[in-house]
């Protein structure tokens, strides 16, 4: 479908599609999620990051220690949080995405995260 405009409303977008022009079109469409192409996002700044560039990167901590595998992302008030699994050791944990405090380092390219953080937190 092609959008003909649209914005930002609370937690969801409102969009106008091309050729959508009755309720009843509309209504089936409803809480439809919305895709993208990757080459369509705007770049980001030094230190940010979109969710999908994060999720599946390995995180380690500064004693080079494997926590596992950023599975997904949660939206706090405060700040992101990584949660973080490890399948060998049946672990999860959440980790706070606080640039320079807990997060030290983010390499896409190596497909790695530093941070903070013992094993065991």
């Amino acid at each position: 479908m092609k959008v003909s405009g649209g914005r930002v409303q609370g937690k969801g977008v409102v969009l106008g599609l091309v050729d959508v022009t009755d309720p009843d079109q509309v209504f089936p469409l409803i809480g439809s999620e919305l895709a993208i192409k990757r080459s369509q996002l705007k770049p980001t700044a030094r230190d940010e990051f979109y969710w999908s560039q994060l999720i599946g990167l390995t995180v380690i901590n500064l004693n080079d220690e494997t926590l596992g595998q950023v599975d997904s992302l949660l939206e706090t008030g405060a700040h992101d949080v990584l949660l973080v699994k490890d399948k060998e050791r049946k672990t999860e944990q959440l980790i706070p995405f606080v640039m320079e405090e807990v997060v030290q380092l983010v390499d896409l390219d190596k497909g790695l995260i530093q941070v903070d953080w013992e094993l065991d937190y």
